[in-house]
């Protein structure tokens, strides 16, 4: 595991913070006073029964959900700036036989050109920059219905990278990748959050992978019931009753 250089401390170091953070559509209450603070190079999983209110929370942090409280983001020098968020959601499903490649979904995200143009020879060269960064150049010209569902997650990271962001939110990257994959993919993103001091808040109901990973574990039901290492929170009696209630025991 890994905490950067800010050793626990905000000093010389990018932080995001949520304060009494609550969330209330109509009458139903789906999240309510949820307090975390994430430093770059920090990977955080949120971890709870469905409906728990885990993307609720991601959308709040990504602007697209309504809220009371406060979230702030501070970097060195600059304070409450809006930070880059990369965002990488549950993978969508494409049909096998369409023939739209990974190099027509690039154009498609970041460029004006028409994808039936092709990739300009600029674009080409920032494209396979971009997969390099999840080390998946040879990815380009494949079509995107035929990837693996790693593949895949692959692919959708190198676009939430691009530009590079301060704080990642992926929602269950692990759904649909295989156990070698899962391990390829973490590895991935371990490598991510060092080598660009980015903090990465995912949501997973794959508790293996945690403990070699993960450096905060918040178990939220629509409450934050537990927080700590991962050790801490997967060995508590808070853990228990919560899968053991919804059935959810892995």
């Amino acid at each position: 595991m890994n905490i950067g250089s800010h050793g626990g401390s905000c000093a010389h170091s990018c932080c995001l913070r949520v304060q009494n953070l609550s969330v209330k559509i109509g009458n139903d209450t789906i999240l309510e006073d949820i307090n975390l603070h994430a430093h770059c190079g920090e990977m955080i999983a949120l971890i709870g029964p469905n409906g728990a209110g885990k993307s609720t929370l991601l959308k709040a942090i990504l602007g697209q959900q309504d809220y009371n409280g406060i979230i702030s983001f501070c970097a060195p020098g600059q304070r409450n700036r809006r930070p880059k968020i990369g965002y990488v959601p549950q993978s969508p499903t494409f049909d096998p036989g369409d023939p739209v490649t990974v190099s027509d979904l690039f154009t498609c995200c970041m460029s004006k050109r028409p994808a039936f143009l092709g990739l300009s020879k600029a674009m080409r060269k920032k494209v396979l920059e971009c997969l390099d960064r999840v080390h998946g150049e040879d990815l380009l010209d494949k079509r995107v219905g035929a990837l693996s569902g790693g593949e895949l997650q692959r692919v959708l990271l190198a676009l939430a990278l691009e530009p590079l962001p301060n704080i990642l939110i992926l929602d269950e990257p692990l759904s649909g990748v295989d156990v070698e994959g899962m391990e390829v993919l973490m590895d991935m993103l371990d490598e991510i959050r060092q080598v660009y001091d980015l903090s990465i808040i995912m949501t997973t109901h794959n508790f293996s992978v945690l403990n070699t990973y993960a450096d905060q574990v918040i178990l939220i039901n629509k409450s934050i019931v537990c927080q700590g290492t991962p050790k801490q929170v997967l060995s508590s009696g808070e853990f228990n009753r919560v899968f053991h209630r919804k059935g959810e025991i892995v």
